[in-house]
């Protein structure tokens, strides 16, 4: 947005009239003259509102001098989910403009949804300071408050970590309160990625949670975020030795891993990841209970791939075994697992997790439950005598996302194959309502568009009638049934526009 520096007890100095320069996906260039008045209090800016306007080549044109308007998903109270228009404040010296392009949708909004001010990461009354949902978002920077004009520049693309981990007010001592859970997508009423433009606020940046993100695509932006949960769920695993208090971290470099209803999209994550990260098992085991899901499983992240990288790769249905314990004790050689992963919160699957582990063994809840009462047993004995232990794990960290954002860039995985389905944001309220009820893997909604959630399976029936979808279906289907960069963005180019 231009030089800007503030004098000391005064004024900011800021020339009358700035040209600024927008990059867009298509690489045009869209120039504007933006007056820029200090109309704020000493040592503050405060930037004129602003609205842009989408065009059908999808560039933006900037007006000076009207509201900012944004349209998004947002939640009042339990299922009680609203798509609406609403303008958006000023953004002040320490936030951030931006606009949303794609957000996945994540069980954990359905989760939110469900329990409204019961979630533990809502701030406020729901009714009287909604909040927009969506957190596994990627978009581009607008805007840049003062504070941080050296650190981000407009035009550049961006991913979001949103488990903050903010820390919360000073204990009465004096010392550092315990870490808040306030994240994008749950707390806050101006950003989320169910959004078309929002507000990020300082605290986002403070914490090293706004990343830069070079890909070519905005889809794989969106994936980063659920791909650094998988990647701390592995980090957070750990280890003892007899004799020792030292916890070894990760999972067993060259030991036995089974994954637990593992065939779902976060499944599907976790075995490329187990595959293809250095520290790798050197037998892995991926359970569920649908055919269909382990069949898609087995030819994305076929064995012969897994054997490459030295990993002995075997899918199981376990509705199919007589004894499921016993019929995977003997796939790892009559021995316990070394690591253990749950992608259900299902009382039986948890309590067989826990009936898998060898001595040492540790337990992983990925999947977090809705009923705050939900439990299930486990064998304290073992705890006790074999060393048994469990964690549960909700979302990665920053360095988790960096390492994820790494790994796409690189090729080494490619987690596109977990989304199975697209749409626009007038379909997240349904979609995030009934997400336990629709099958597939991910939905993913890009959120200038108007389109119902559709099947990526289902394009070429659509598109008997629909050439829109006649052309996606080719597309993907180039790319072995999967979505991908030229179905982005000739949906980017060619979807209705959702109403502003």
């Amino acid at each position: 947005m231009g030089p800007y520096r503030s004098q000391e007890g005064g004024l900011g100095s800021i020339a009358p009239a700035t040209r600024l320069l927008y990059f867009f996906r298509d690489s045009s260039i869209v120039e504007t003259e933006h007056l820029r008045r200090n109309q704020g209090q000493p040592g503050k800016t405060r930037y004129p509102r602003i609205f842009f306007i989408c065009s059908w080549r999808n560039r933006l044109t900037l007006q000076a001098g009207i509201s900012m308007k944004t349209k998004a998903v947002r939640l009042y109270g339990v299922k009680d989910l609203r798509l609406e228009a609403f303008e958006l404040p000023e953004i002040r010296d320490t936030e951030i403009l931006a606009r949303v392009e794609s957000d996945s949708i994540c069980m954990s909004s359905h989760k939110l949804a469900l329990q409204g001010e019961a979630h533990k990461r809502v701030r406020h009354d729901l009714s009287k300071n909604p909040v927009i949902i969506g957190h596994e978002f990627c978009g581009t920077i607008l805007q840049v408050g003062a504070k941080w004009k050296d650190a981000f520049k407009a035009g550049t693309k961006f991913a979001i970590q949103p488990a903050l981990n903010y820390p919360g007010p000073p204990e009465p001592d004096g010392t550092p309160g315990p870490g808040t859970l306030w994240a994008p997508g749950y707390s806050y009423p101006y950003i989320g990625g169910d959004a078309t433009f929002i507000i990020i606020p300082s605290e986002v940046m403070e914490m090293g949670c706004l990343l830069d993100y070079p890909g070519d695509t905005f889809y794989l932006g969106s994936l980063a975020e659920p791909v650094s949960c998988i990647v701390g769920a592995f980090h957070a695993q750990y280890h003892t030795q007899g004799g020792s208090y030292v916890h070894r971290m990760g999972i067993v470099e060259g030991g036995s891993l089974v994954l637990l209803a593992g065939a779902g999209p976060m499944g599907l994550g976790a075995i490329d990841y187990a595959i293809h990260n250095p520290r790798r098992p050197s037998r892995l085991v991926v359970t569920d209970i649908d055919d269909a899901r382990l069949a898609r499983a087995q030819q994305l992240l076929s064995p012969e791939t897994a054997a490459r990288q030295g990993v002995e790769l075997i899918y199981r249905n376990t509705n199919a075994l007589a004894d499921p314990r016993a019929s995977l004790i003997a796939l790892n050689q009559g021995k316990g697992y070394d690591d253990v992963f749950v992608f259900a919160p299902v009382r039986q699957v948890i309590e067989l997790g826990d009936a898998l582990l060898g001595t040492d063994g540790c337990l992983n809840c990925f999947a977090g439950p809705t009923d705050p009462s939900f439990s299930a047993a486990c064998n304290f004995y073992h705890i006790h005598y074999e060393a048994h232990h469990l964690v549960g794990t909700s979302g990665g960290n920053t360095e988790d996302l960096k390492e994820a954002l790494a790994m796409m860039a690189q090729g080494v995985i490619n987690p596109v194959f977990m989304v199975t389905h697209i749409g626009g944001l007038n379909a997240v309220p349904q979609t995030t309502l009934r997400l336990d009820a629709i099958p597939g893997g991910k939905k993913l909604i890009y959120t200038h568009k108007n389109l119902e959630l559709t099947a990526i399976a289902d394009f070429a029936e659509k598109g008997r009638t629909d050439p829109f979808y006649a052309h996606l279906a080719e597309l993907c289907q180039a790319h072995q049934g999967l979505w991908n960069q030229a179905a982005e963005a000739y949906l980017l180019e060619h979807a209705p526009a959702i109403d502003p």
